[in-house]
């Protein structure tokens, strides 16, 4: 039970991380083309577990082979995501497209259920559902409304929350493949990210030490260490309580921004964030409800 509540913490970090995302975004100004952004975040991210490695007294060699699933889950799901968020966002309203991508929380505690040994459980999906309206309530504040003139958009954006939430949840299959692996899934990547690059955009570099504190930054955190932790999480933690956990994300984002002076406080923030919390609440009970009655049955009857 240590090693679960243990891991499952680990796994938080991520979302901790994931949090500091629209903040770190803001110092790269937004001029850096998208897939030459990714090149770079997760070159940083390969280049920080090289450092790893490198302590370790060896290249990551050792890491290469693994079974093809696992290279299938993790290039799949941080490149497949990232490349079908950035297309969705260009054929529809980012607002929209954020909305859909962030059903990948709900459909990690619905996906969950379908391992082997585990199930659908109640206060797991209320939770995620109360804290689904708050995330929605937090992204959505500025949308205009569905089209049908985006539903090219819509649909990468649905790929993209079924993208990650089947990473997330068909890697507790390769549960046995360390987390050292996902430096090279992160290395192939970025290559992948380059090539993209190469055919679609023209480089843009950082233009000042603020751009380039912005890249670094996403890359060591959102990109690099949370990638490492969600690996280590979604394998041995609570799968389903950390994607109820994720929609703190968003909640974290907005109060940095909101820290920073690019967001205004609102009654609309304030509601979201206490559905965020609340479902957040849900899920954990649930978890803590059993923990204890196990401990209970558990001692001897006098």
């Amino acid at each position: 039970m240590y090693q679960l509540h243990r891991a499952t913490l680990v796994g938080s970090i991520s979302i901790v991380l994931w949090g500091t995302l629209a903040l770190l975004t803001r110092l790269t100004d937004g001029r850096i083309p998208a897939f030459q952004l990714m090149a770079m975040t997760f070159t940083v991210a390969f280049l920080l577990m090289s450092l790893r490695w490198w302590r370790q007294g060896h290249l990551g060699g050792r890491h290469l082979r693994q079974p093809l699933l696992a290279w299938l889950l993790g290039v799949g799901g941080y490149f497949g995501y990232h490349f079908c968020y950035f297309m969705a966002m260009s054929k529809a309203p980012a607002v929209e497209v954020s909305l859909l991508a962030y059903l990948w929380p709900l459909l990690i505690v619905l996906f969950a259920a379908l391992l082997p040994g585990q199930k659908l459980k109640p206060q797991h999906l209320l939770g995620a559902l109360l804290a689904l309206i708050g995330c929605w309530m937090l992204i959505g504040n500025g949308s205009a409304g569905f089209s049908s003139d985006y539903l090219p958009g819509y649909l990468l954006a649905l790929t993209c929350a079924l993208i990650w939430s089947s990473y997330s949840v068909a890697s507790r299959l390769v549960s046995a493949v360390p987390t050292d692996a996902v430096g090279w899934f992160c290395a192939v990547t970025a290559l992948l990210a380059l090539v993209c690059h190469l055919v679609w955009e023209v480089t843009v570099w950082p233009q000042n030490s603020t751009q380039w504190i912005g890249v670094l930054g996403l890359g060591l955190g959102p990109v690099g260490i949370a990638f490492f932790t969600w690996d280590y999480g979604i394998k041995h933690g609570d799968l389903q309580l950390l994607g109820v956990l994720a929609y703190a994300a968003p909640m974290i984002s907005v109060l940095l921004l909101l820290v920073a002076g690019d967001a205004q406080p609102s009654w609309t923030l304030a509601m979201a964030c206490l559905a965020i919390v609340a479902g957040s609440a849900v899920a954990g009970i649930s978890r803590k409800r059993r923990v204890v009655n196990k401990e209970v049955s558990a001692q001897p009857l006098n």
